[in-house]
């Protein structure tokens, strides 16, 4: 009898424990409008992602994706998960056009890879012959890519194969659509989620851990460079920063110092402006200055921002707990080798809970080499340390820490911009 108590308690609480996890998120905007056009919604902790219209609600719920996937747009599902011998692959592709579906294990390493042409729609494919271990389903069409992680459990002898088993056509609706549709995502208590709203060129990232049904604001405020680039914005404590690194002006090659011209310039990684587009473009401190020394200048900022002093970032970290740990509230999550982000292995204490999102752009070496991409990111302030070098901040792929330094200031860094108060 006293056996059927404990049995029946637990089963109890697993299923408060369920039901306790079933939460409805609403969104609405403020600020320069109240309208949200759509948000994407990252749980940085299981390592998924949906995207869903600002008038959906996403339900947050612990049995979501168990027994058949969801069919939402903007998500992927493997199930069951973890698999034993076979998994079904289940993700919507939003256009027509090839595909490169791959598993990808903790080392970095391909194990097997394919290339299929889809049409709109949601696909399924059978995965069979993993393993016993934990990989990455990574999936790359043309304007789109997914990935999810995947454990296996079985001990299997054959060949690693993906085969295509079905498709049910999707016409993808208009983002600003009047129906309200309801979203499920997984979610455990505790995990870290990160909402980006976009309402035509605003954009404002919210980090959370829901702990019930709430309506999430975002706080809309224009962030346009001279070049009309829009920036993603975030408030960590009392400020709000740029959520991206700035990437404003014309590339001009890494063995060039930049010049007080009148033109902004920028260095991009390996003198690739592709790179310019995942990391954010590298200066000179007095080019980011517009050639002055007063703290906390506008510089290349847009307007209505400025280049943060080297308090404005003491404030930062402490807010973040500290030097110590600061690094890695603020480092963006998942590494290069898992497919999964674009910081080294191990990404140390990586949980972006800050929402700042730090991406490894390297740096521009005095003379006009590139280095570090991958392993650190390396952030101006407007502060100056003495008269050749400045205050700046990096973080480094091992480690939570954010480490100040005093720069030489002919070196190229990333630049991130405060908010006037």
């Amino acid at each position: 009898m006293k056996r059927a108590k404990i049995i029946i308690s637990f089963l109890v609480f697993v299923i408060l424990k369920i039901q306790a996890q079933d939460y409805l998120i609403s969104f609405t905007g403020t600020g320069a409008t109240n309208v949200v056009e759509t948000v994407k919604v990252d749980n940085l902790t299981s390592e998924s992602t949906v995207t869903l219209n600002g008038g959906d609600i996403l339900h947050l719920t612990a049995t979501a994706g168990i027994g058949s996937p969801n069919s939402n747009y903007g998500t992927i599902h493997v199930y069951p998960n973890p698999m034993a011998e076979k998994s079904i692959l289940t993700f919507v592709a939003p256009e027509s056009g090839n595909a490169v579906i791959c598993i990808i294990d903790l080392s970095g390493k391909t194990v097997y890879q394919t290339s299929v042409l889809l049409s709109p729609g949601r696909c399924n494919f059978r995965v069979s012959g993993i393993s016993r271990g934990m990989y990455f389903v990574k999936i790359i069409g043309k304007s789109y890519s997914y990935s999810k992680k995947l454990i296996s459990h079985g001990n299997q002898q054959s060949e690693v194969g993906i085969e295509y088993l079905s498709s049910v056509q999707h016409i993808v609706a208009n983002p600003l659509k009047s129906s309200v549709v309801t979203i499920d995502m997984y979610y455990t208590d505790g995990d870290q989620l990160l909402f980006k709203g976009v309402s035509g060129q605003y954009s404002t990232v919210v980090p959370d851990v829901p702990t019930g049904s709430k309506t999430t604001t975002f706080n809309f405020a224009a962030c346009k460079d001279t070049d009309n680039n829009h920036y993603a914005i975030v408030q960590i404590g009392t400020q709000w920063w740029m959520a991206e690194n700035l990437n404003t002006g014309t590339k001009i090659p890494g063995a060039t110092d930049m010049a007080n011209n009148g033109i902004i310039e920028k260095y991009c990684y390996y003198n690739l402006e592709s790179n310019c587009s995942v990391y954010g473009g590298l200066y000179q401190w007095d080019e980011m200055m517009q050639y002055v020394t007063t703290p906390g200048i506008q510089g290349i900022c847009p307007t209505g921002w400025h280049i943060p002093t080297d308090s404005e970032w003491a404030t930062l970290t402490t807010f973040l707990g500290g030097e110590n740990v600061g690094g890695g509230k603020m480092k963006s999550t998942g590494t290069f080798e898992a497919g999964t982000g674009l910081w080294n292995s191990p990404n140390g204490g990586a949980s972006n809970e800050s929402g700042f999102t730090a991406v490894p752009a390297g740096y521009r070496y005095n003379g006009g080499s590139f280095n570090y991409v991958g392993s650190f990111g390396f952030w101006w302030s407007s502060s100056e340390g003495r008269t050749s070098g400045a205050w700046s901040r990096s973080m480094h792929y091992e480690f939570s820490n954010v480490y100040i330094g005093n720069s030489f200031k002919n070196g190229g860094f990333s630049v991130r911009c405060v908010q006037d108060i």
